[in-house]
């Protein structure tokens, strides 16, 4: 029951050559820095990445990006990552833009053992109908589109709604990061940091887990799990260093 593993490197030793990636994160928060820079040193090549967003320039997928270690993106958005953007649109780079709740539940569903499930997210839109560019080639043309999605009608609180028709997202390998976890694999996640690290890792074949503080089996009160072991496959404690390795994407501050 031991799940700990003592370095990120040991832990994605066998990422391989095209491999699919759930990582969890948002922005910065959240993000598992450490499996992705023992990813990027262990040189996985053509990897397949789902998460919110490809992180920011220089951090996060981001790095990963930068060594051109991924082919393709399923995202909500391409946000503030340059390289991101460049590679896309320089023909580099498939995109696979997924409306940011659909994308979790895609996540959570392929957890819980369902195939596919609909939503009205995207009725009646591009989702829905196909045509959003996914590949372009080095000329700016679209080489790859998004292909039409089934749709049904419901009847849902008195009305007729159109409802599309989507697939869940098992992955290969799910990487997260949580505040706290046990030997277990029984997981906390800090405020904001629950964002996309549940999901993902409900959609891991492997799912591996850095963690901030581990504790012993009983430590923490059952109450105050978020993600139960038997989704996670290893843990990897973090250093102190590493632990207070923590950017701010966008700071604001007031005037005295």
């Amino acid at each position: 029951m031991d799940k700990v593993v003592s370095t990120p490197a040991a832990a994605v030793a066998d990422v391989f050559d095209g491999a699919s990636l759930a990582v969890g994160g948002f922005g910065v928060v959240g993000v598992p820095e450490y499996l992705i820079r023992a990813i990027r040193d262990q040189g996985a090549q053509d990897l397949t990445a789902v998460s919110n967003n490809a992180g920011v320039d220089g951090r996060g997928l981001g790095l990963l990006l930068e060594t051109h270690q991924i082919s393709k993106m399923i995202a909500s958005y391409v946000g503030v990552n340059k390289e991101f953007a460049r590679q896309h649109l320089a023909g580099e780079l498939t995109v696979e833009l997924t409306p940011q709740g659909t994308l979790a539940e895609k996540l959570r569903a392929a957890g819980a053992g369902i195939p596919a499930f609909y939503t009205i997210t995207g009725a009646g839109t591009q989702v829905a109908t196909g045509g959003i560019p996914q590949r372009y080639d080095s000329h700016g043309e679209v080489v790859i589109a998004s292909a039409p999605k089934e749709t049904h009608t419901f009847s849902t609180f008195g009305a007729e709604q159109t409802y599309v028709l989507e697939e869940s997202l098992p992955v290969d390998f799910a990487l997260v990061r949580a505040a706290k976890g046990d030997r277990h694999g029984n997981l906390v996640f800090h405020a904001s940091a629950r964002n996309f690290n549940p999901p993902a890792a409900q959609a891991g074949r492997i799912t591996i887990a850095e963690v901030e503080q581990l504790v012993e089996p009983g430590m923490i009160d059952p109450d105050d799990v978020d993600l139960p072991g038997v989704y996670v496959t290893r843990v990897v404690p973090l250093t102190p260093a590493q632990v207070a390795d923590k950017p701010i994407e966008n700071m604001t501050l007031t005037k005295d």
